[in-house]
């Protein structure tokens, strides 16, 4: 009996001196990282809570594996919370002045990430407080979604500050002033360093994006909306870059405001065996997309010279890009197949292009389509800016593409005046900027999606609302700087060489029926005495049987 009890004594102690390892301190606004190992359970504690404080939210982040956050030590539904980012609230009462969370990991690995305890006055908005969707009372977190195209956050509602231990503002009672319809929500956006996936940078990233003041000044606000409004929004996939969006909600009348838990993304999984966040892009987009590149590198210089390769690439980019759309929206093609048909496709249209020309000898209807692979990128850039941005565009997909298409077909207009010049600039531009998604296959720059937005508004209906801001950081200026290089050293070079020549070579087709007719007619023409085909055939296969004699010279006699 004694044994018993004393081995019970020493399990109690031993559980009583693992939850006191197993505790972390937390100070208000500072930052603790944490390990989680498995099966373990950490217990956070926040004491000497101020009075004026009336609500506290604990965050905790981790780069890709979920961790548990929980009110109570065994996690329960409506009291704790499983994911990458997570936050709970909690309301404090009067006299209170100490809180204990609990943290732990939901599967097999250890979890590494950190945490931070923000206190909030009775008079600054509760955020999460009018939830209606997810099963905890208070939800202060944002919640993400991505595809291929587009990211979507949304969050719940927040309601206006109460006092310690006083019953909370009705949400949806009334619309008045007085009601939490009153506030306003702020969406901010903050671009991790490219090409960066180190979970140092994410963790000094959320640390500069956890509070107010941090999100004011490090990160980017892109959109407002009032509380009429749906409380999410859309914004573009950016596979492999780290994107942090945070929300702040503001009272205007007691100008006062608090923060969201802030969520992080890459667009991308660090757990796929296939296509993870470390190897970002297919071998069969790097293969397409370099020889892309190197055929662009040799338009760019030598385009206009040699006409027949130039009219093969614009053809085969221009045929390859709308079957890619064509077939991506009516068929579920792998998406391998789809580049290999895409790319047969595209040599079909580069040799009916080239066929086109050797046949008809049109060069104006020809430099026409290469125009407009001009005109299509211009487009593309000027929609690039902050002016797609504008909600005209975002809204409406009829002024946009009207937007696009208008701009398209001026360029080419310039091509009916100055037929060369637009050509080799046509080169140069268009040829530069195959060398840049080349080296987009392997480095991340933001300059690819100046063409794939718009590949991606044609493939996705909803991809209109999305916000298609991008980040430009070093590695940007870079191919901006490479792109305009090698632009305007190949229209110099181009210019340069073609200066003494003609403006475009005859067609092969125009010029073999001139000189058929004309050894018709010219008697003097050594080939008019040449024997016909089907004469030169016949003494081919009798020359096989018999010694054929020389006839003597075959050349007319000199006049």
């Amino acid at each position: 009996m004694f044994r018993q009890i004393w081995l019970l004594l020493f399990v109690s102690l031993s559980e009583i001196q693992a939850q006191v390892e197993n505790q972390v301190i937390f100070q208000p606004g500072m930052f603790q990282n944490i390990s989680l190992s498995q099966n373990e359970t950490v217990q956070a504690v926040v004491s000497r809570i101020p009075r004026e404080v009336a609500f506290i939210t604990l965050q905790f982040h981790t780069q890709h594996r979920n961790a548990t956050l929980s009110y109570t030590r065994m996690p329960g539904l409506g009291l704790s919370l499983t994911a990458v980012d997570s936050g709970l609230l909690s309301a404090l009462q009067p006299g209170q002045t100490s809180l204990s969370l609990y943290l732990s990991s939901p599967d097999s690995d250890a979890v590494v990430g950190t945490g931070v305890i923000l206190p909030f006055s009775s008079t600054d908005p509760v955020p999460g407080a009018c939830n209606l969707e997810s099963n905890l009372d208070n939800d202060p977190n944002v919640y993400i979604h991505y595809n291929l195209y587009e990211t979507t956050i949304r969050f719940a509602p927040a309601n206006i500050g109460y006092k310690r231990g006083g019953p909370p503002p009705a949400c949806d009672q009334s619309t008045g002033t007085t009601t939490r319809w009153r506030l306003q929500y702020d969406v901010y956006q903050y671009f991790l360093p490219e090409n960066d996936l180190s979970e140092h940078t994410l963790f000094s990233s959320i640390q500069a994006m956890a509070d107010i003041r941090g999100v004011m000044e490090n990160g980017k606000r892109v959109m407002t909306l009032l509380s009429s409004d749906m409380s999410r929004a859309v914004f573009n996939s950016i596979p492999g870059q780290g994107i942090i969006y945070s929300v702040i909600v503001r009272d205007p009348l007691l100008n006062s405001s608090a923060s969201y838990v802030p969520v992080h993304t890459y667009a991308c999984s660090f757990t796929s065996t296939l296509d993870s966040c470390q190897t970002l892009g297919k071998i069969s987009t790097k293969v397409f997309f370099t020889i892309t590149g190197l055929a662009g590198l040799f338009v760019c210089f030598f385009g206009h010279r040699f006409f027949k390769s130039e009219l093969f690439c614009m053809g085969f980019s221009f045929a390859a890009f709308f079957s890619f759309v064509l077939i991506t929206r009516t068929t579920e093609l792998d998406y391998n197949i789809r580049l290999a048909v895409s790319a047969v496709i595209g040599v079909v249209g580069g040799v009916v292009l080239v066929m086109s020309w050797w046949r008809f000898g049109s060069v104006m209807a020809c430099v026409v389509v290469v125009g407009l692979m001009l005109g299509f990128l211009v487009a593309s850039i000027v929609l690039f800016t902050p002016l797609g941005d504008l909600d005209v565009f975002r809204r409406l997909d009829v002024v946009f593409w009207v937007t696009f298409c208008c701009i398209m077909i001026t360029v080419p207009l310039f091509f009916v005046r100055w037929p060369k010049e637009g050509n080799i600039t046509a080169c140069g531009i268009v040829g530069a900027y195959a060398v840049i998604l080349a080296v987009n296959a392997y480095i991340y720059t933001s300059l690819s999606y100046i063409t794939l937005n718009i590949l991606k508004r044609f493939l996705n209906s909803n991809f209109s609302a999305v916000f298609t801001d991008v980040p430009f950081q070093t590695t940007d200026y870079i191919m901006i700087t490479v792109w305009v290089l090698l632009g305007v050293c190949g229209i110099v070079l181009q210019l340069y060489c073609e200066r003494s020549r003609p403006f475009f070579p005859p067609s092969p087709y125009l010029m073999w029926l001139q000189e058929r007719e004309r050894r018709k007619t010219n008697v003097l023409d050594p080939s008019h005495h040449f024997p016909s085909l089907p004469s030169r055939l016949l003494a081919r296969i009798q020359q096989l049987t018999k010694r054929r004699e020389s006839v003597g010279e075959h050349t007319p006699l000199l006049l």
